[in-house]
C-alpha cells in the first residue's frame, strides 16, 4: 500500500491552487485546470440548478456555460484562499451567474465553433433522479452532492491503488466491508474465498478503511485553504450527509 500522506505535497497541489491557476489567463495550464474543475464539481452545480427549477437541457447548458465563463471572464481572479472554502466560492459564483442568466436564457449552442466542456459520461438527469425527495433545498442538494463527490473520488482512488498493486479481485470481495456498504459474508467466508485466514482478512479490512480515511482527508484538503480546516470540513460534510 502507499506511503503515509506527505502533507506538504497535498497542500502544494490543492484544488484552490488549481482554481487560482485557472483564473490566470496567462497560464498555459489554465484550460487543463478548468477541465479538472468541471470533472470534479460540475454535478453538484447541475443538481443545484435542477432543484432551483431549471429544466434538464437548461441546467446542462447553464452548468457548462458557467464553467466556461469562469475562465473567459476571469471570475476565478476573485477567489481568495483566506475567504472561505472553495465550495462556498463556487456556489456563490454560480448563484450570481444564474441570476444574471435567468431572464436572458443564454445557452451554449451544441455543435458550435467552440466545443463544450465535456461533463461526466453518466447522464446527469439519471443521477439527479436518484436524489432525495424535493423536501431538500437546492443548497442542501449541492452540499450533499459535493460531499458524495469527495467520497466517491476517495473510493475510486482506493480501488485504483488495489488494481495497480494487482489486488483488484481482493478489493472487489472486501469492498462490502467499507463504510456505507453491507455484506452478508463473514470474515471467515471471505478468507476462504481469498485463501487468507480470518485474522488476515480483518487486518486487510482495517488497512482498507484506514487508507480510505487518508484519501478522504486528501480530497477534503484540496478544497480548503489551510490544513487546520480539514477536520472542521470533514465534520460538516458528515453532518450534511446525515440530514434528511
Amino acid at each position: 500500500m502507499p506511503e503515509p500522506i506527505n502533507k506538504a505535497v497535498v497542500f502544494a497541489t490543492t484544488h484552490w491552487s488549481v482554481v487560482l491557476m485557472a483564473g490566470d489567463s496567462d497560464s498555459p495550464q489554465a484550460a487543463a485546470a478548468l477541465e479538472e474543475l468541471c470533472r470534479g464539481y460540475w454535478y453538484p452545480l447541475y443538481a443545484y440548478a435542477r432543484r432551483a427549477g431549471q429544466e434538464v437541457e437548461a441546467a446542462e447548458d447553464l452548468t457548462q456555460e458557467f464553467f466556461a465563463r469562469l475562465l473567459q471572464k476571469d471570475y476565478l481572479r476573485v477567489a481568495d484562499r483566506r475567504r472561505g472554502r472553495f465550495r462556498w466560492f463556487l456556489l456563490t459564483a454560480f448563484k450570481c451567474f444564474l441570476a444574471n442568466e435567468w431572464d436572458r436564457q443564454t445557452r451554449i449552442k451544441r455543435g458550435g465553433t467552440e466545443p463544450p466542456i465535456l461533463l461526466d459520461s453518466l447522464d446527469a438527469e439519471q443521477r439527479f433522479k436518484l436524489e432525495p425527495a424535493d423536501r431538500l433545498s437546492a443548497d442542501l442538494i449541492f452540499e450533499r452532492r459535493w460531499a458524495m463527490t469527495l467520497l466517491e473520488t476517495a473510493r475510486e482512488r482506493l480501488r485504483s491503488e488495489y488494481i495497480a498493486a494487482g489486488k483488484g479481485d481482493r478489493y472487489e470481495l472486501l469492498e462490502g466491508n467499507m463504510p456505507g456498504e453491507r455484506t452478508e459474508k463473514t470474515y471467515a467466508q471471505l478468507g476462504a474465498d481469498l485463501g487468507m485466514s480470518e485474522g488476515a482478512v480483518k487486518t486487510e479490512v482495517h488497512r482498507m478503511k484506514r487508507r480510505y480515511a487518508e484519501l478522504m482527508r486528501e480530497e477534503v484538503a484540496r478544497t480548503v485553504a489551510d490544513e487546520a480546516e480539514v477536520d472542521l470540513e470533514l465534520r460538516h460534510l458528515i453532518d450534511v450527509l446525515g440530514r434528511q
